[in-house]
């Protein structure tokens, strides 16, 4: 990693710039960054120079929003985020790479599918009733298994999180903030899987040095335009360019 060409290193830090960015205003721009870091290096491997990069982007999104979280709605999360976890951690173990991407994509692509065949299942219906305890507990055991294994695979644990996030009808500043403490805590969840797996390495953290820069600017980029969008412009965002990095990844 330490060897790479300006041509391979300029998309890296094209790439932590947009993980900044994600991390503090429309959290679906992350997909792209996994993309280019996918596509530029192996894939197993890029799972684990970007962790670190996400961890420093999570600081900045918790420094920013960190008064907006739903706690409750995190606890009843993290139970099942866990188990993904340790499950995407043994399927990380006996795939290549070639498998490893194109799984990427398929999640991508068929949470964002699942999710806008609610929303018309919903419009269709009119106004839906409240969510029954039990299904929230069930909708929670769902997403937070694919988020913590999309995120152990991946690092793309943030479209699962954002569909459940719009699912339970949180607004900008709130989706924001409990965003910021999920992805914070699984990220340093996922730290000694990914060395065990041998993902994070000193070559890498190196790297991950240089790109840090990238990762701050983007995040202040994102804090100025979080301010100013609304939950439907941002939905938008979030899940087309879910989709547009899925379809790339599935090449």
């Amino acid at each position: 990693m330490l060897d790479l060409t300006t041509t391979q290193l300029i998309p890296l830090y094209l790439a932590a710039l947009v993980i900044g960015f994600s991390k503090t205003s429309i959290g679906g721009a992350g997909t792209i960054a996994i993309a280019i870091f996918a596509a530029v290096l192996p894939a197993k491997e890029s799972t684990g120079l970007i962790l670190p990069l996400l961890i420093l982007g999570d600081l900045f999104a918790i420094s920013l929003y960190r008064r907006h979280a739903d706690w409750g709605l995190l606890v009843r999360l993290f139970p099942y985020v866990a188990v993904g976890v340790v499950a995407g951690a043994g399927f990380v173990r006996i795939v290549d790479d070639t498998v490893m991407r194109r799984s990427i994509g398929v999640l991508l692509v068929l949470l964002v599918v699942i999710h806008l065949w609610r929303q018309r299942k919903l419009r269709a219906q009119g106004d839906a009733p409240p969510m029954s305890v039990t299904r929230r507990r069930w909708t929670a055991l769902g997403f937070g298994f694919l988020a913590g294994f999309a995120t152990m695979v991946a690092n793309a644990g943030g479209a699962p999180m954002s569909i459940y996030l719009f699912t339970m009808g949180l607004g900008v500043m709130s989706f924001l903030g409990t965003g910021a403490w999920f992805f914070f805590i699984v990220n340093c969840f996922k730290v000694p899987f990914s060395v065990a797996l041998g993902l994070i390495a000193v070559d890498s953290l190196w790297l991950d040095l240089r790109l840090a820069p990238a990762v701050v600017v983007g995040a202040f980029v994102g804090w100025w335009l979080a301010k100013r969008l609304d939950i439907r412009t941002f939905e938008k965002w979030v899940l087309g360019l879910s989709v547009v990095s899925g379809l790339y990844l599935l090449r």
